[in-house]
């Protein structure tokens, strides 16, 4: 019987079958040590084939894990050298930011954009709180806008507390299945609760002594939109780090780099130091943005470190 993955907490999973039965599954033991290099062998939007083991507790056993047409995952937050799978099988990525209480850094942001390219799912950037903006962080945010929309991404500027660009938003996710995430404190289960008024998110303040948000979700969770789609709910993070990736392949995962990297000197080029470098070039003569260049460098010098 084929079932989706709706929820993991760890070694049950909660799955709904195609009539809308809904079982606690767990995984066979042999998953784990199988095929499977993640921490995580199962994950949120998972099609998987259950057996049915208890009619009266509606549990269930996972037999078989359908083949993933994508997924997005990060360095495992527990084990530095593991990669954990944050969700399956996506149409897009909603990366929920804030310019204040508490301020998204370029770098996550570029970090989660070059993983949503690595994975090959459409990513989506909210600038959320916009209440809060005062003049600064107004032009801060048509600056990272024209950035990124140069690039090709789709910006959203959204107030829960104001009912900011919530409809756009929301005519985005309809028959998608859409992962959100982003930093603690951002106001992704606010969203949630506007997108969805009947789920009742526990939401927080973000934490006066630290200026940190305050983590409010421990598992991802997947939800059905009433629209039509699915939306995943992710836990807070606090920094992303990726896995699987070369200092030579991140260069193609930055859309106004990959058109030029043929014009580089060298095909080997790392646009660092290298004589006859189109990248460099380029970012001098402004086609490609600095801060964008500056991400991209940073990026690529935490490549290959090691944690010990």
């Amino acid at each position: 019987m084929k079932a989706l993955v709706y929820k993991s907490t760890g070694s049950w999973y909660n799955v709904k079958d195609g009539s809308g039965k809904w079982y606690n599954a767990r995984i066979k033991g042999i998953f784990k040590i199988d095929n499977i290099t993640s921490t995580n062998p199962v994950a949120v939007g998972d099609e998987v084939e259950i057996e049915p083991e208890d009619e009266k507790e509606n549990t269930a056993m996972i037999v078989d894990i359908g083949q993933r047409r994508n997924y997005i995952n990060r360095q495992s937050p527990r084990a530095k050298h593991q990669h954990h799978i944050i969700a399956a099988n996506l149409d897009q990525s909603l990366l929920v930011a804030t310019l204040r209480e508490p301020r998204t850094s370029q770098g996550f942001i570029d970090r989660f954009l070059v993983a949503s390219e690595m994975y090959h799912v459409k990513p989506l950037i909210i600038f959320n709180k916009a209440d809060l903006y005062r003049t600064k962080e107004q032009e801060q945010f048509a600056g990272l806008q024209k950035m990124y929309a140069d690039v090709g991404y789709s910006v959203f500027l959204t107030s829960t507390k104001e009912g900011m660009g919530i409809e756009p938003l929301r005519d985005a996710l309809v028959n998608k299945t859409s992962l959100i995430s982003g930093h603690s404190g951002v106001g992704k289960s606010t969203l949630l609760n506007s997108f969805l008024p009947n789920l009742g998110l526990r939401t927080q303040e973000v934490s006066n002594w630290s200026g940190k948000g305050m983590h409010t979700t421990t598992f991802a969770e997947m939800f059905d939109m009433p629209e039509g789609g699915r939306i995943i709910d992710t836990p807070g993070m606090r920094e992303f780090g990726l896995v699987d990736i070369t200092k030579q392949e991140l260069s193609h995962y930055f859309p106004e780099m990959r058109d030029r990297l043929n014009n580089c000197q060298f095909n080997n080029c790392l646009h660092m130091n290298e004589p006859g470098c189109a990248i460099k070039q380029a970012t001098a003569d402004g086609i490609i943005h600095e801060d964008r260049y500056v991400s991209y460098a940073t990026i690529l010098e935490s490549i290959g470190q090691k944690s010990y």
